[in-house]
């Protein structure tokens, strides 16, 4: 591994940048807008971060929901409007992050497959050293669904690439309840978006992004309304799987329209920090919320109060931190490690006037 200025910039699931791509696939290095970032992208992965932590928290706890037969009324909020909603789409968003990745090495290196295969490998690597503190975590599943999935998908047409992805998709809400069943298919059809270009149009398609949030939104209603014919199992059976997939499409297409207001381009900073150090937050939520959750109490307890302070929290401080930290580096420090073992070259990290992202 060597040091490189020139290295090629990575669009890992820190930062997204608008390269169309050819009808081979390939993205155009002279296109126009080449080089800008797709900032929705990361306000998304932000967005997307911040549900991720109210799933993982209680789960990682073995906090109680249900006492003397009654559910906890914030572990029913969650397990509506949260519990198996921001999964699907942070692992949709992955499967983008990695079709970015390979655009990028085909434009770049001659190989860029192993490009891929190192990205997924190191990704596999972080994420199994991260189940020692959260098992069940998901950086591992993309890792290895980086190698068995995205690789293969790569070579296939994306008539083909579609019918698998969808495949995989139904496969994960019928045989299973979600969860990380819904890993393949979720990670497919995102590596599809970007494979096919359908990514760099998103932010422009008004009109299309109206009429899939309200699409969404009705089957959502249904949907939910069928989970909450079992109130005590939601958030962990069938219907469960299918509402969390539902909703992710209108929470995700909701954001984009809301992004488009005054409200949302004062929003859209604060989220795009967050997105912009995705894996770094990720991991770092967890060396933070498993000790203190142990010192507040909140291991085998039903103090579900003190654990949305938690979270917001430990939100706010990594936003905190993430405004100091990428005010003079490009990359957050896990995102730049991935980067140089993903390139095999290290990639500038200080912030210069003339860097770009």
């Amino acid at each position: 591994m060597h040091s490189s200025r020139s290295a090629p910039v990575d669009t890992g699931p820190e930062t997204a940048h608008t390269v169309p791509p050819t009808r081979s696939g390939e993205p155009t290095a002279s296109a126009p807008g080449a080089g800008a970032r797709l900032r929705w992208l990361d306000a998304l992965r932000g967005f997307a971060l911040c549900g991720i932590l109210l799933v993982n928290v209680p789960q990682v706890l073995s906090m109680r929901g249900i006492t003397d037969g009654e559910k906890h009324v914030v572990r029913h909020v969650l397990d509506m409007f949260v519990q198996q909603r921001f999964f699907p789409l942070f692992s949709l968003l992955f499967g983008v992050s990695f079709a970015l990745v390979l655009h990028r090495a085909q434009d770049s290196t001659p190989h860029p497959r192993w490009v891929l295969a190192r990205r997924s490998l190191v990704l596999a690597g972080l994420g199994a050293l991260h189940q020692l503190l959260h098992p069940g975590e998901a950086l591992l599943f993309y890792g290895v669904g980086g190698l068995l999935i995205l690789l293969p998908l790569s070579w296939t047409p994306l008539w083909l690439h579609a019918l698998l992805a969808g495949g995989l998709t139904v496969t994960g809400l019928t045989a299973a309840s979600g969860g990380l069943a819904l890993v393949p298919g979720a990670l497919g059809l995102g590596f599809l978006l970007g494979r096919s270009g359908v990514v760099y149009r998103l932010g422009r398609a008004v009109n299309g992004t109206r009429t899939a949030f309200v699409v969404s939104l009705v089957l959502s209603t249904s949907a939910l309304l069928w989970q909450e014919q079992d109130p005590l199992s939601a958030g962990f059976n069938h219907s469960s799987a299918v509402a969390g997939v539902c909703l992710a499409l209108t929470y995700a297409t909701g954001l984009l329209l809301v992004l488009r207001t005054r409200a949302g381009r004062r929003l859209s900073p604060v989220l795009e920090t967050l997105g912009r150090m995705a894996l770094t937050n990720y991991v770092s939520a967890t060396l933070l919320f498993v000790p203190l959750g142990h010192l507040l109490g909140l291991w085998d307890s039903s103090s579900w109060l003190p654990m949305l302070a938690l979270c917001a929290a430990i939100l706010t401080a990594q936003w905190a931190f993430g405004r100091i930290w990428l005010a003079r580096f490009r990359y957050g420090p896990l995102e730049w490690g991935w980067r140089c073992l993903t390139w095999w070259r290290v990639v500038e990290l200080r912030r210069t006037p003339a860097a770009s992202d």
